[in-house]
């Protein structure tokens, strides 16, 4: 992981997960795409890098 990398902290109110998430800058956005990170609790955007983070113990349950 380099110094640049950006690791965000979300919540489980921000599932389902998407990135760019609202209220980043849309003037250098990549395509939405939705991250699946409820099986490992951290998923890392393949387009940007981000890196997104679920606080340890968070309990996501089923999105139908």
């Amino acid at each position: 992981m380099t110094q640049d990398t950006k690791i965000i902290e979300i919540s489980t109110a921000d599932l389902p997960l998407h990135c760019p998430m609202p209220g980043q800058a849309i003037w250098n956005s990549h395509p939405r795409v939705y991250l699946p990170i409820e099986s490992k609790g951290e998923i890392r955007c393949p387009y940007c890098g981000t890196l997104y983070r679920l606080p340890a113990g968070a309990k996501t349950g089923t999105h139908h």
